[in-house]
């Protein structure tokens, strides 16, 4: 499988194109070999703005539909279009919150005609006004909005290194893991007294041994590694090729094997649709 980040190939809103030039070519080579996952960033569908006029509506669902994505999965963060590139922006945790974003994402989910999978965030400061945590807040989400969950697990390490009091274990003792369809891995760096979720390094050791403990306690639909350079911020590292190859494919063959050690290989489906 292959995680395909539909921002980076829309089209613009402001013409007639669902895709960017080129992007065609490109999603139907991927899909010769691979099964595709459709997965949204900046849809500003959790904003104030008309849900119809967003991104998300307008583009993310119509890309998803022509990748055939099994389900969407959807960063829980604020956007709207004056500032949509803004990085992990949180929502604030409140019954409010809960029911202003739940009654959109129930939409959105229609829109889309597959589970709406909503991914935990790294935030490096909490939105004022909340009044409980984020494990209680997406809990309370999926079951009014009767949406599902992508479990970061990086990010949820990521959030304890950086939040006082944050801890993992009541996070994943708290969210409902059986609606969890989607697990992401992935490694960051310290930077200026913060851990940044970067994608730019190996798997911490807490974070396998998370993936241990939800594989235990539920089957998503796929694990998929996040790996990248120079993205987030000037000061990530620039990749290199060979290194960078090799990490990549220690941290997937380990994850098969945590996988393997606690469903049996046999359940291991190949992404090659051949």
């Amino acid at each position: 499988m292959l995680e395909i980040l539909v921002d980076t190939i829309m089209g613009p809103l402001d013409s007639p194109y669902i895709l960017l030039p080129g992007a065609e070519t490109f999603i139907n080579k991927l899909a010769q070999n691979y099964r595709l996952l459709a997965h949204s960033n900046y849809g500003c569908e959790f904003g104030f703005e008309d849900l119809e006029n967003t991104p998300a509506v307008r583009r993310h669902v119509p890309i998803t539909k022509m990748l055939n994505s099994p389900w969407i999965a959807d960063h829980c963060f604020y956007g709207d279009s004056s500032w949509v590139d803004i990085w992990s922006s949180p929502l604030q945790f409140s019954m409010a919150e809960v029911r202003r974003v739940g009654d959109r994402a129930r939409r959105l989910q229609d829109h889309y005609g597959v589970p709406l999978a909503h991914e935990n965030a790294a935030y490096y400061v909490r939105c004022p006004g909340g009044d409980m945590n984020e494990a209680a807040f997406l809990t309370e989400l999926v079951n009014y909005a009767g949406t599902h969950l992508l479990l970061d697990l990086h990010n949820i390490y990521t959030n304890s290194l950086n939040h006082s009091g944050f801890n993992v274990w009541d996070y994943i003792n708290t969210i409902p893991l059986e609606r969890v369809v989607e697990i992401h891995l992935a490694g960051g760096s310290w930077h200026d007294g913060l851990y940044h979720d970067w994608h730019d390094s190996s798997i911490p050791e807490p974070v396998w041994e998370l993936l241990q403990a939800v594989l235990e306690r539920c089957r998503p639909g796929a694990v998929i590694l996040e790996f990248q350079g120079r993205a987030h911020h000037p000061d990530t590292r620039v990749m290199d090729a060979a290194n960078d190859t090799e990490i990549i494919q220690r941290d997937i063959e380990k994850a098969q094997g945590i996988w393997d050690r606690v469903y049996g290989r046999q359940s291991r489906l190949s992404g090659r649709l051949s």
